[in-house]
């Protein structure tokens, strides 16, 4: 296939390293005569790094420069081009430009594709004169090593077009998704889940941002903390795909932004690009700072009170037992004794709540997590009730390791409905469930564009299955009637499959399967 590619920025020469790599001809146009060059010398190099790494062989590198055209002009006449692929800047009226030109230059038979991640397809579509040949075709930055590609329909695009596309880009390595045309399409949309419940819990003083950050990691697995995350990709990005995915779903509960990130942007707090976001970078200082040592007394027996619920019971016994294998006494009976730090696993409900039905002394009754961590991390909730020397010792004691295991790391957190972790996971899972029940992605696209795009360890749907629909139900329901904020009500997919028995990836019978 021969491919133009307009916009020789960053994405331009991504896609044309890509494209070019597969076999196809691509044309490269700009309108600086010097971004193409520039772009082309890049791509080389980047070509000549896979030989070197032993990634591509040197007949390869050298076919897949031959076929690297350049244009002198973006918009010149080309008769054989089949599809154009837009890159340029993030404006609908520059993008409209570049297409009505493209649109008197190549020939009907040409699809047009936009990698836009902000703009609608249609709006874009609207300005030309055939509003059917173009498709949104939405990769992600650096697009050789980001295999997962967003096909994006327009109102108005031929029904033929996506499945070009996806045969395209599945033909070049990547996967492909197709995504209804909303506003941050699929995996920008989807991501919203982590960022949002973060600031606010930030907002709510849970935890500071590396506390949070810790959790993300070690608990729930993820690669990158919700603030790391912010500071790298920059933080004004960050709140402008927020603000505008909150507005294009009429001001959504669960996609609702944060009063912290305004002044801060304004302020150039915007990560790793101004050397300082939600912590500093540059002059030996990167990122957070070292956890506080664990101090207190590791010798305090603990009284682990029984929930006597199946959210919570699992967790309970293998706490228990990893705490007396670890040398701790634990305590069994009644009640604690006048000794014991008081520890409560709660799923979606806050300590204050246990402390105020009497399990135990409000000065030494504290939370901790029951979701199984993904590495060597506990997490303490202390109320406002809370002993700091009892909290220390509850500390101490939960940092103790097995035998010749190594110790855990301890997060400290204000209590709060559920935990740190139970939050952020809640929130995950529902935006994604959220995106499902609209319809605006296939379950398995769903789940499939989240682990690629954003390399969490499961998709939002799969997640929510590991942990189960009818747990995952009861969390969203104990968040919501604590807090009272809509953005935790239970969704829609989540409620139906739990009383149906369907799993969460399941996508269920819909009216059309019953026709015809």
């Amino acid at each position: 296939m021969r491919i133009r590619i307009v916009g020789a920025g960053a994405m331009g020469r991504g896609i044309a390293q890509w494209a070019a790599s597969a076999g196809h001809t691509v044309e490269l146009g700009d309108v600086r005569p010097e971004a193409v060059t520039e772009a082309l010398d890049f791509v080389v190099s980047m070509l000549d790094r896979a030989v070197a790494k032993g990634r591509m062989s040197s007949a390869e590198r050298d076919g897949a420069v031959a076929r690297l055209e350049p244009l002198a002009e973006p918009w010149a006449a080309g008769p054989e081009v089949e599809l154009v692929i837009e890159a340029v800047r993030e404006d609908l009226a520059t993008k409209a430009e570049v297409f009505g030109k493209l649109e008197r230059a190549l020939p009907p038979s040409a699809v047009f594709a936009t990698n836009t991640s902000s703009l609608s397809v249609t709006r874009i579509a609207a300005t030309l004169q055939d509003p059917s040949r173009l498709a949104g075709l939405h990769f992600f930055n650096p697009v050789p090593l980001m295999r997962i590609v967003e096909v994006v329909p327009g109102a108005a695009t031929r029904p033929e077009i996506p499945a070009l596309l996806t045969e395209l880009v599945e033909g070049c390595g990547h996967r492909a998704v197709t995504v209804a045309d909303t506003p941050g399409f699929l995996v920008n949309h989807a991501g919203r889940g982590l960022v949002t419940e973060a600031l606010a819990l930030l907002e709510e003083s849970v935890a500071d941002p590396a506390e949070i950050d810790r959790i993300a990691r070690d608990v729930l697995g993820l690669r990158m903390g919700p603030f790391e995350l912010m500071d790298l990709t920059g933080l004004d990005v960050t709140a402008a795909v927020i603000d505008s995915i909150w507005e294009g779903f009429r001001y959504e509960a669960r996609l609702r932004p944060s009063f912290l990130t305004p002044s801060r942007v304004v302020a150039g707090l915007h990560g790793r690009k101004t050397g300082r976001g939600w912590y500093a970078y540059g002059d030996g200082i990167s990122g957070p700072a070292p956890e506080s040592a664990v101090t207190g007394d590791a010798e305090r027996p603990v009284f682990l009170v029984p929930g006597g619920r199946p959210e919570t019971a699992a967790y309970e016994e293998s706490l228990a037992g990893s705490l007396e294998a670890a040398g701790v006494r634990v305590e069994r009976g009644a009640g604690p004794s006048g000794r014991a730090v008081v520890l409560v696993p709660v799923w979606g409900t806050p300590v204050s709540a246990a402390v105020a039905a009497g399990v135990g002394p409000r000065e030494r009754t504290f939370g901790v997590e029951v979701l199984p961590s993904a590495g060597r991390r506990r997490v303490l909730a202390v109320t406002a009730a809370g002993d700091p020397a009892a909290a220390r010792d509850a500390r101490a004691v939960l940092a103790r390791g097995a035998g010749g295991d190594e110790p855990y790391a301890v997060s400290v957190v204000r209590d709060t409905a559920g935990s740190v972790a139970q939050r952020l996971l809640s929130s995950v899972v529902a935006v994604g469930c959220s995106i499902a029940e609209r319809s605006l992605a296939a379950p398995g696209d769903i789940d499939l564009a989240v682990t690629t795009g954003l390399g969490y360890p499961y998709g939002p749907l799969a997640w929510g299955e590991h942990v189960g629909a009818a747990r995952m139900l009861e969390l969203q329901r104990s968040l919501h009637t604590t807090t009272g904020d809509p953005r935790h009500r239970p969704t829609r997919w989540i409620t139906e499959r739990a009383a149906l028995g369907l799993a969460l990836t399941d996508p269920g019978t819909s009216p059309a399967d019953c026709l015809g």
